[in-house]
């Protein structure tokens, strides 16, 4: 222990973005039909210009920003920051994936990566010879892998389908062998980004277990993850990226609580004014996300008044069967609970459940009573599925609010209210005197 296995000095990524624009809003079926015009343009008239009122222009993008900090042998560190603060990117330098524009890293040991789904595989080689070729790219003897080559199988639960080409396998067999495969050839230092979210729950706690265990075992983890929980649970440490800095590092608690509390001054919604720019597909796009008290939209809410969370989104495909849910989660990413629109078709009848959607913008309002949600910082994520069950896309990003304790329920008494929430109930007291029951309501 001590001993510097990472260090990072000045460390930048650049890429240069370029912008189409054009001054009036198209459709994502008019940028589609523009884009073949053109191309059928350039391919007959070559020395002919495009009209098709778009301007090019060229951004610099920095990814990562001058990023320096060191990791010692055994530390197990969480990477956190928000989508677009350059963890991933931090993660394939580090795994020699790409290459920094400046800057400076020295990596002392063998890395075993899992960044994304399909990573160091061969898709056309088996599981069984897939287990071999990345034991050989960590440098590893024949007798080395194969002393593992049981354990590997046996993590992974795939013992049924090792001599099965892996581009036959489901994304959640893929991510299994890929993760027995890393965490089991002995690398000094294992890096793994958001990718153990595509397999199952159990799979998940069989894969933190692993981590926890190789990094007693005097191994360095680095973890990027939006499950705050898991941070810090399994990582005494963490670094929070933001806009490709290092906004903080040190002890996990700490640094989650810087990052949720940045999350805090979003001002209680998530916009995207173009679909192009929204999150989706070609058939639904997210167009905003808010959280409403008392008709304002706003990140603080008195816990006596109820708390409205809307989610609008634009519908482009005619006769599309969509629903509405959101997750509220604590400060931690731990989910308090789900709901759907799904679930109230029986106490609402105009809310397209089980309705086909006609093409056009759409949204939908959860209401969260009041005097239900205790005072505490809460992130909701929100999603639209197709056919009640499949997401068809989700927030990026969880939306964070904070309930302010407005004192209707504590009747003098101060300090903290117990629970993640507090409902009103209904209580009785009744007074019991030689068998007769005299009933006093609270």
């Amino acid at each position: 222990m001590g001993d510097t296995v990472i260090r990072v000095e000045n460390l930048s990524k650049k890429y240069i973005l370029s912008h189409q624009r054009q001054g009036r809003y198209v459709a994502l079926r008019d940028v589609i039909a523009i884009g073949a015009r053109n191309l059928g343009n350039r391919l007959f008239s070559p020395f002919i210009s495009s009209s098709s009122g778009y301007t090019v222009a060229h951004e610099d993008f920095y990814a990562l920003n001058e990023v320096s900090f060191e990791v010692q042998r055994g530390d197990r560190v969480g990477i956190i920051g928000r989508n677009g603060a350059g963890k991933s990117t931090l993660l394939k330098i580090l795994s020699r994936i790409t290459e920094p524009s400046s800057g400076r890293v020295e990596i002392t040991g063998r890395v075993a990566s899992l960044l994304e789904v399909g990573t160091g595989f061969h898709p056309e080689l088996t599981g069984r010879e897939n287990i071999y070729l990345n034991g050989a790219i960590l440098g590893m003897s024949k007798a080395e892998i194969k002393r593992k080559f049981d354990e590997i199988v046996d993590f992974a639960e795939v013992e049924k389908f090792l001599d099965t080409p892996v581009k036959r396998y489901s994304s959640g067999m893929y991510v299994r062998l890929a993760f027995a495969v890393a965490a089991h050839l002995e690398p000094e230092i294992l890096v793994v980004d958001e990718v153990l979210a595509v397999g199952d729950a159990q799979f998940q706690k069989k894969c933190l277990g692993k981590m926890e265990e190789v990094g007693r075992e005097g191994r360095t983890v680095l973890f990027v993850s939006h499950n705050m929980a898991v941070i810090t649970s399994l990582c005494p440490k963490a670094i929070l990226l933001s806009a490709g800095r290092i906004s903080a590092a040190g002890e996990a608690n700490e640094v989650v609580r810087k990052y949720t509390s940045m999350q805090q001054e979003m001002g209680g919604q998530l916009f995207w004014e173009e679909p192009l720019m929204a999150p989706g597909t070609d058939r639904v796009r997210l167009h905003a996300v808010r959280i409403i008290s008392e008709d304002i939209v706003t990140s603080e809410i008195w816990s006596d008044k109820e708390v409205k969370i809307q989610i609008e989104f634009w519908n482009f495909e005619e006769g599309a069967m969509l629903g509405s849910s959101i997750h509220l989660l604590d400060s931690l990413g731990s989910c308090i609970f789900a709901t759907g629109n799904s679930a109230t078709a029986d106490l609402v009848k105009d809310n397209w459940t089980s309705m086909p959607y006609p093409v056009g913008l759409y949204r939908s309002t959860c209401i969260i009573p009041a005097n239900f949600l205790n005072d505490t910082t809460y992130l909701v994520k929100a999603f639209i599925t197709r056919n009640i069950g499949s997401v068809e896309v989700g927030t990026p990003e969880p939306l964070q609010f904070t309930v302010l304790d407005s004192g209707a329920l504590r009747n003098g008494f101060t300090g903290h209210w117990m629970g993640i929430i507090r409902p009103k109930m209904a209580w009785s007291t009744d007074k019991v005197l030689n068998g007769s029951i005299f009933k006093s309501q609270l």
